[in-house]
């Protein structure tokens, strides 16, 4: 295990700068996800801490030494690309022991680590198997083995779950979650998809435009986002935005209704599952039914409530709603979420 230290780390090509200097503290045995938008610059951050990417400024630290400069070899962290980059003509056993054999060491123990790995990650009954006889998920725990054969100090993943059907990506959610719990390793992992980052993270850093939106953990993220780009990108369907007024004593909604609040704000949020629909002139604002999505267990009701916009509740599967119906959208006054002009949390 190990930490991992930036120091405003920027990185740039050419003119253009993509990493705007960064600060983080990655513990021992934490598993911290970035996440954000394409373009946010999360995989060049990850390639940065690998040495796959050359770091324009700032300091790299691993357990302590400047690891900036040296060559991604001498930082001992393993890496899993998003294309599994198996040997076609090697067995599922020669490709996790390949780095292994590379470095020299003894068959015997090679097949120690080896059989160690497919142990954990349950790919026994596949070793004497070539990649073309494996599924999506198979081939992708055989990359992550031949990772922790090299019992490296930090597992770094692009985006490992990308190329995989629905199913498969809950299923190695799963795995990864287990194997973290296992190896107690540091991991850092990429995704675009915050459904991956809220069920996997010890911490989440959240990036924008090369910079850090937010750091924190899964619950602190969606109960206390810091600005209106991490509270609209946490959560799923995402929350709800809409314009509002205050009067340093109450807020009211834009068309319609409001409550009690002491502070200065242009928007407030509320999350789809935090609102209760009721009779028309009821609550923050009236709505009409323009759209039900019906997921089984949930219904995603879209209102349109003119002024205030398009506001999206969530509710029980079950309901009698129909398209067009109006209604009245109550906000749990202890779930709003109210942001400045600059986008800010106030």
């Amino acid at each position: 295990m190990s930490m991992i230290e930036l120091k405003s780390v920027e990185k740039w090509f050419g003119a253009a700068q993509v990493i705007k200097g960064v600060d983080l503290t990655i513990n021992e045995g934490e598993f911290v996800i970035f996440v954000g938008p394409s373009g946010c610059g999360k995989s060049t951050l990850l390639r940065m801490i690998a040495g796959l990417e050359e770091t324009s400024r700032g300091q790299i630290l691993i357990d302590g030494r400047d690891a900036t400069a040296e060559p991604p070899s001498k930082r001992g962290l393993a890496m899993v690309f998003q294309s599994y980059a198996l040997y076609p003509h090697m067995s599922v056993r020669d490709n996790v022991g390949f780095p292994l054999k590379s470095a020299g060491l003894p068959k015997a123990e090679i097949a120690t680590k080896v059989a160690e790995a497919a142990r954990v990650l349950k790919l026994d009954p596949y070793l004497d198997r070539r990649p073309k006889d494996l599924s999506g998920g198979q081939r992708q725990r055989v990359a992550i083995g031949r990772s922790i054969v090299r019992d490296p100090t930090a597992f770094l993943f692009d985006e490992p779950l990308s190329n995989l059907d629905a199913s498969l990506r809950v299923e190695m959610r799963y795995e990864i979650a287990k194997l973290h719990q296992q190896l107690k390793a540091s991991m850092i992992y990429v995704t675009h998809d915050q459904v991956e980052a809220m069920t996997l993270a010890d911490r989440i850093v959240v990036l924008e435009f090369g910079k850090i939106a937010q750091v924190g953990t899964p619950r602190q993220l969606y109960d206390n986002p810091a600005n209106l780009f991490v509270a609209q990108f946490i959560g799923s369907p995402k929350m709800n935005v809409v314009p509002c007024a205050t009067d340093g004593g109450s807020y009211t909604v834009r068309g319609g209704r409001g409550g009690a609040y002491s502070g200065n704000a242009v928007h407030l949020g509320i999350r789809p599952e935090h609102i209760t629909i009721g009779e028309s002139g009821t609550g923050e604002v009236d709505g009409t039914v323009d759209v039900l999505e019906y997921l089984g267990a949930d219904t995603f009701v879209i209102f349109d409530c003119d002024e205030a916009g398009q506001i999206n509740v969530r509710i029980n599967g079950d309901t009698e709603l129909k398209p067009g119906d109006t209604c009245g959208l109550t906000f749990d006054p202890d779930r709003l979420h109210f942001f400045n002009q600059d986008g800010l949390a106030a």
